[in-house]
């Protein structure tokens, strides 16, 4: 009787055992199926790393792409750790410290799982005089404008070339076109970043990755007042240099805002047929067109006029 009382309470805890044991399995097939769908839907959804995410254009282009369908990462000088910032991931990077880019870049494809798009934003102005800033000066702001760039990019380079596929987008700006007076070392970040995307873009083209410039022309920001001027200032410019400013901001009560330059690097990022430039707005377009087919000294006298400088 006893022998029998045994058998039957191994019987039931046996039983007990092996509904646990469905149980967790039941469990851990759940899991394992929200997690697929997790990848799966993640893997439909483009992705997005955006520099200089912060303020102005930046910011504007991150929201704008998660508006988009993107999943997106900017970045910030000043980011925390787990840092979201009116929606959007934020992530420290420094574009001039090299350990700084690449920790933020392979924190945001560990995140993201890939990068589809890199849209190069960060950086800042110079004005003045060309004469009026020192070479310290200019190197700084070529360490953020240009080299910036290259580091950001180098760094997301092996990622795409794995996929098989990505863009680059790069705010440059019209003053990459055309000449920039009282902002030369600015303009001549600018028109680096043109001839380094356009050789880029032949280079990587073959992986299945295209790069082009977005080119804003007076955008409503705070990057002239955040900007420095010439470290070294020289009274004979004084008076000219006066007169320019106001020409400028005058073009800048009537600029884009940095939603209408958001609005062209999400056309560009989803454009099936990726061209170069997308000059932004209907002063870039008229001034990129002006500078290609007018006369060169017309068109150098309308400059002249147009910053009050003649």
């Amino acid at each position: 009787m006893i022998c029998i009382i045994e058998k039957k309470m191994m019987f039931i805890i046996i039983n007990i055992h092996c509904v646990d044991l469905l149980s967790q399995g039941q469990h851990r097939t759940a899991q394992k199926e929200r997690a697929t769908m997790a990848t799966h839907n993640s893997k439909g959804q483009k992705t997005a790393f955006v520099t200089g995410a912060s303020s102005g254009i930046g910011k504007a282009a991150a929201i704008a792409l998660t508006q988009a369908g993107y999943r997106v990462i900017g970045t910030s000088r000043k980011a925390t750790s787990g840092e979201v910032r009116d929606g959007i991931r934020m992530v420290a990077c420094d574009v001039t410290d090299d350990a700084s880019v690449t920790e933020a870049v392979a924190l945001a494809f560990a995140e993201l799982g890939r990068i589809d798009l890199l849209v190069n934003n960060a950086g800042y102005a110079l004005s003045g005089a060309a004469e009026e800033s020192s070479v310290e000066q200019v190197r700084a702001l070529f360490d953020t404008n240009f080299l910036g760039v290259v580091r950001v990019t180098n760094e997301v380079l092996p990622i795409m070339r794995a996929q098989g596929a990505g863009r680059i987008l790069t705010t440059g700006s019209v003053l990459g076109l055309i000449p920039g007076p009282f902002g030369a070392y600015y303009a001549a970040s600018k028109h680096a970043i043109e001839g380094y995307s356009e050789s880029l873009d032949h280079e990587v083209r073959g992986f299945g990755i295209r790069v082009a410039v977005i080119e804003p022309w007076a955008t409503k920001t705070a990057i002239e007042a955040n900007s420095p001027q010439g470290d070294r200032p020289i009274a004979a410019y004084a008076k000219t240099l006066a007169r320019y400013r106001m020409a400028f901001h005058a073009a800048m009560a009537d600029g884009d805002t940095p939603e209408d330059v958001a609005a062209t690097i999400v056309a560009a990022a989803q454009d099936r047929s990726p061209r170069l430039r997308y000059p932004s707005g209907k002063s870039a377009k008229q001034t990129s067109f002006a500078r290609r087919f007018l006369p060169r000294a017309f068109f150098d006298r309308t400059l002249r006029k147009q910053f009050n400088i003649a």
